[in-house]
């Protein structure tokens, strides 16, 4: 087998439940590395938000943002932030609503309010604190992704008014905000032609929403026991569950290991 262009979502797929790395998991990644595979991760965190892993496991071409950020071995490649204006705008919708925003750049992310008990809920689920307060954040630099806490229901009215933005939620009092068209595909596909590589040698696998576009790119795609209906149906295999080895069950079934 040829060198293979391999994509790991971190929730979900490359951490468990309880948001650690399995040693199954990390070992496998160590072995496909060693036999010459590119190995890369493709999520919706921002790049400062899963550095220890990538250190952990070598791994420095990554998808951040969905797409919105994309690096190869620590370059980045492309960079697609919100628009300044039309993000100015959303704020001031949100505050009206009473909803709160946090904004979220490559190296950091700030809170358009001092506290609040939905921003602490979402964030910890990632083992992260409540951001600090910094409202003028989005004035003073490029920000790839918002993070707009309301539930579902309270989502529709903006999907409807900013058309600029894509709407993909992933906790029940979060969504994410992001530039309209981005995605983990469009990441891939970036990565893929800086390396010469074709799409028959690119490998995904996921788990959540968020990954139904680089499942659909590529036949050897691969989502977790522990996906969503929809994706696993937008996936070529249905490996076991993240907790039940599903990384390694999945690459042996593909051939990798």
């Amino acid at each position: 087998m040829g060198q293979k262009l391999i994509f790991f979502d971190i929730d979900g797929t490359l951490l468990d439940h309880d948001k650690a790395l399995p040693a199954t998991t990390e070992q496998a990644v160590k072995q496909l590395k060693n036999e010459g595979h590119y190995v890369a991760i493709a999520t919706g965190r921002a790049p400062f938000m899963y550095k220890r892993l990538r250190e952990k496991l070598g791994i420095y071409t990554f998808i951040s943002f969905n797409g919105q950020y994309v690096a190869l071995e620590g370059d980045p490649i492309v960079r697609n932030p919100l628009n300044k204006k039309e993000l100015a705008r959303f704020t001031e919708a949100a505050v009206e609503s009473d909803h709160p925003v946090v904004y979220m750049d490559h190296e950091d992310m700030k809170a358009n309010i001092p506290y609040h008990p939905h921003i602490e809920t979402s964030i910890g689920s990632l083992k992260f604190e409540h951001p600090a307060y910094d409202p003028a954040y989005l004035e003073e630099r490029e920000i790839y992704q918002a993070l707009l806490f309301c539930t579902a229901d309270e989502q529709q009215p903006y999907e409807e008014r900013f058309e600029a933005f894509d709407f993909i939620r992933w906790h029940e009092f979060s969504t994410d905000v992001l530039p309209s068209g981005g995605s983990k595909a469009k990441g891939i596909e970036a990565v893929m032609n800086r390396l010469n590589m074709k799409r028959e040698d690119v490998y995904v696998f996921g788990d959540g929403p968020n990954d139904l576009e680089m499942l659909q790119f590529t036949d050897n795609s691969v989502a977790m026991g522990n996906a969503l209906p929809e994706v696993k149906k937008a996936a070529g295999f249905v490996t076991k569950d993240v907790d039940d080895d599903g990384i390694v069950h999945g690459l042996k079934h593909m051939g990798l290991l």
